[in-house]
């Protein structure tokens, strides 16, 4: 029998106590002592919660009995202090009326933000920074929506959303009513881009279903009714003002899909014209790629562009969108995650996509699985996207693996999950999740939210074995954060492209640098950035291995 050293064992009961008490309130006053794990020899190592991230995910109620209660939620990495290491935020739901049943529970559960405390470890600020939100929380964007330096965040919750607005010094206002995107619809997914190229950063807002709870006609092994139970609902487009002020130009822009079901939502110019374009992952219906009329309109060219509907031509469950060019043509493809066989739309130029998820071998996979959040990552460093894809069950507290599909050459993904450590053996209800170099190592880390359930922090122990650079952008012209932003770098005689986007993957945000793996290249021969103003700014002979910080000239 194995004795357990003192200190270990005193560690585990604090854990567990103050994971059971039954007025724990999810506050800094159950912050417990931090470590940061050794290399236990994995690639990817949970090291969660030694290192400070101790985070439960509620549904609000002591069984998942509601549509709405299987949705949420989301996390995001930020520098909310701008100390140059990133921070973690994650969404919450907490106990709602005309939502969750059962008698109202005396614990209170709140959104959370974790303060990177730059030596691996975290503590949890939420009540100091102002932004614990006791709403039924979906997912959150952040962007810099005036231009100040500092990322505000926007939540979406079943129910009133809440604008953040960073003060600069550590804290938050709750701006949501002033700002005029509040709102009370089910929020779902949402995304900041600036739409007109005015150096102003917008905001669309993916709204779900209008829930019933008085509506009680199912197929009785799902447990309660799904998505076409329900109406849709309209989405919303709103414009900055300035002065942290927003309109509502939904119609005037010709979002009109009163019937929309929006699961996540992203952004990206699919077709180089200079234009970000809204891309909206529909639950059970087709998706809508809207096209950006130069900043006066929106068409929807989903069937278009061939990305409305999956190889099989259905209309999917639709989880998550996500950007990278995975090939190395220097177009962007696309990424949806669905319940079954996921979608790689290969952008084959001309604003025409074709779904490469069968021939690339991410189907037979992933549909064993159900995909929520799903990124492109380069985990190893190697110069190809990787994609990291979070699994778990739609209706049930069943738990299922982790993915990661290593790209082999822009042709094949290869599901190498198992290889890469123990953590790709447990079993989860993924929803959410992030990806950034919490350590300022070179290789992307992770968390991800788990659905009534402990959250996983990630540390990639292995990736910056090969070599990487990382470019934190500034817009002067452009909006502040440069998204949107397109760049490309050359090293090892090898072209990559990336764009810089907000939301990524499901109800979530990656990093707002942007990472390069590469290789065993010794040098980077240039970067192009082409910013969302139009201006195209050159660097030559640049060394790797560092986080440079480049600013629109």
């Amino acid at each position: 029998m194995k004795l357990i050293p003192l200190a270990i064992a005193s560690v585990f009961i604090l854990y567990m106590t103050a994971c059971k008490s039954p007025n724990n309130k999810n506050t800094e006053s159950q912050q417990l002592p931090t470590s940061v794990p050794e290399d236990n020899g994995d690639f990817i190592q949970k090291i969660s919660p030694d290192n400070g991230i101790i985070f439960k995910h509620t549904i609000g109620d002591h069984h998942m009995d509601n549509l709405v209660e299987t949705v949420g939620g989301g996390a995001v990495f930020l520098d909310y202090d701008q100390d140059g290491f990133i921070d973690l935020y994650m969404s919450n739901g907490s106990y709602t009326e005309g939502l969750s049943e059962g008698e109202h529970s005396d614990e209170t559960h709140t959104n959370q933000l974790f303060r990177n405390k730059q030596d691996g470890t975290f503590e949890d600020v939420t009540k100091k920074a102002g932004v614990g939100d006791t709403g039924y929380g979906m997912g959150m964007t952040v962007g810099d929506i005036n231009n100040d330096g500092y990322p505000e965040i926007f939540i979406t919750n079943y129910g009133p959303n809440v604008l953040y607005l960073n003060n600069g010094n550590g804290t938050f206002t709750d701006i949501s009513e002033k700002a005029g995107i509040a709102g009370d619809e089910c929020s779902v997914g949402a995304v900041w881009f600036d739409y007109d190229n005015d150096g102003l950063l917008d905001l669309y807002v993916g709204n779900y279903i209008k829930y019933d709870p008085e509506y009680g006609y199912f197929y009785a092994p799902d447990g309660f009714p799904g998505p076409m139970a329900y109406d849709g609902q309209l989405d919303r487009l709103y414009h900055n003002l300035g002065d942290n002020n927003f309109e509502d130009v939904t119609e005037a822009m010709g979002i009109s899909n009163p019937d929309g079901r929006a699961m996540g939502i992203g952004a990206a110019d699919f077709d180089g014209d200079g234009w970000v374009d809204i891309f909206v992952a529909n639950d059970h219906m087709v998706n809508n790629i809207y096209h950006n009329l130069e900043g006066k309109g929106f068409v929807d060219h989903g069937t278009k562009t061939g990305m409305a509907f999956n190889q099989a031509g259905e209309a999917t469950i639709s989880m998550s969108v996500d950007f990278a060019d995975y090939n190395g043509d220097g177009l962007i493809d696309v990424f949806m995650s669905d319940d079954t066989y996921c979608s790689l739309y290969q952008n084959q130029g001309g604003g025409v996509f074709r779904d490469m998820a069968y021939p690339s071998g991410i189907s037979m996979a992933a549909a064993q699985h159900v995909g929520w959040s799903s990124s492109f990552i380069d985990f190893d460093n190697d110069g190809l996207v990787d994609l990291f894809k979070v699994n778990g069950e739609l209706k049930h507290l069943y738990g299922q693996e982790d993915q990661i599909f290593k790209n082999v050459d822009g042709e094949k993904f290869v599901d190498i999950s198992v290889e890469l450590g123990a953590y790709f053996q447990e079993e989860n209800v993924g929803r959410g999740a992030c990806f950034g170099d919490y350590d300022n190592d070179g290789d992307l880390d992770g968390y991800i939210v788990n659905l009534d359930n402990q959250g996983s922090f990630l540390r990639n122990n292995r990736g910056n074995e090969n070599n990487w650079i990382t470019f934190n952008l500034v817009g002067t012209k452009s909006n502040r954060d440069a998204i949107g932003a397109l760049v490309k770098i050359s090293a090892g005689e090898k072209e990559q492209v990336g764009i810089r986007r907000s939301t990524t993957g499901y109800l979530s945000q990656n990093d707002h640098r942007m990472h390069f793996g590469i290789g065993k290249a010794e040098a980077v021969e240039f970067v192009e950035i082409k910013w969302p103003s139009g201006k195209i700014q050159r660097l030559d002979n640049l060394e790797v291995n560092q986080i440079l910080t480049v600013t629109e000239e």
